[in-house]
């Protein structure tokens, strides 16, 4: 190695920490450190504390109490969830494919950028307001092979199944069920042609309040629930959208941009979509499922093992 200032050979001057040898110029005394991978590119943040980071934003921490846990400047912060939301897409995208989910299970759950939509002004950008993460979640791995944020609208709607279609095996049959969004019924019909076994669940809740301000946010009572067939004969028995309802539930608990009530919702759109890649990838690949005892990749027979969370950022 030689010196960048002075052009002459470096010695040999030790070795850091974590092994990488260290070199020091003869002449005007710099220091340098063997060439080496860094997991976080040009990051400059000690690994170790930048995993933490990331491990606590998964375990549903918000940005400044991460900020506050760690030490990391909140803007390193964000920088890391770029880093590794978008190494996650790029793995999401190649482990996900030519899968054979028997019984999937569809859902969207909401949030929103920046403002709700009843503050939104007309000159604010078109990504504020709404914003709905579409789900699928395979009833029998738990695995969730395909998601996707946006507007709950049709063209949503068929990026999310397009997106799905493209994770399942070609001329793969399965059994989809899905709620009452009215989208759905075309664009399955679109999309799969003819190779899903389609049902629409329909829940109809009672009110229980939710117009006082004691009770908005209680969970109203279901009172009834429509099966509708769409496509194909689905089997009655396992028409349900009780697992990816449960996988709402995980989101909110773990993705602090979810909860309610807060001020760690979403300032960008691009951040929760990194967001959501980042938690699902870790779901899918690091997280054991308790029922399961295995992580979903594990036992949809993605993987041999339990990733760690260095692993899921360098697998990507």
């Amino acid at each position: 190695m030689n010196c960048q200032t002075c052009s002459i050979e470096c010695r040999s001057f030790g070795k850091h920490r974590n092994g990488l040898k260290r070199f020091r110029c003869p002449q005007c005394g710099k220091t340098y450190t063997e060439e080496h991978e860094r997991l976080f590119g040009r990051m400059t943040v000690p690994e170790d504390k930048a995993l933490l980071a990331i491990q606590l934003l998964l375990e549903g921490t918000s940005i400044r109490s991460t900020e506050r846990i760690t030490g990391l400047h909140r803007d390193t912060i964000i920088r890391l969830l770029v880093v590794a939301g978008e190494r996650c897409v790029k793995l999401m995208d190649s482990k996900m494919r030519d899968l054979r989910c028997q019984k999937i299970q569809a859902d969207e759950i909401w949030t929103f950028v920046a403002k709700k939509a009843r503050h939104l002004q007309p000159d604010d950008p078109t990504e504020f307001g709404d914003a709905w993460v579409f789900v699928a979640i395979d009833a029998d791995t738990k695995l969730i092979p395909a998601f996707t944020v946006g507007k709950r609208d049709r063209a949503t709607t068929y990026g999310f199944l397009e997106n799905l279609d493209s994770c399942l095996a070609l001329e793969h049959r399965f059994q989809l069920t899905t709620d009452g969004f009215h989208f759905y019924e075309r664009g399955v019909e679109n999309v799969f042609a003819g190779r899903a076994d389609f049902a629409q669940l329909v829940k109809i809740y009672g009110d229980h309040g939710q117009h006082d301000a004691a009770g908005r946010y209680s969970p109203s009572p279901m009172i009834e629930a429509i099966v509708k067939i769409r496509d194909g004969r689905p089997d009655p028995r396992h028409i349900s959208t009780s697992y990816v309802e449960r996988q709402n539930l995980t989101m909110r608990m773990a993705i602090r941009r979810f909860t309610r009530l807060t001020n760690a919702f979403s300032k960008k759109l691009d951040n929760l979509k990194l967001a959501c890649a980042l938690h699902f990838a870790y779901y899918n690949f690091c997280r054991v499922h308790r029922s399961l005892r295995v992580t979903p990749a594990m036992e949809a027979g993605l993987e041999s093992r339990i990733w760690t969370l260095r692993e899921l950022l360098i697998g990507a």
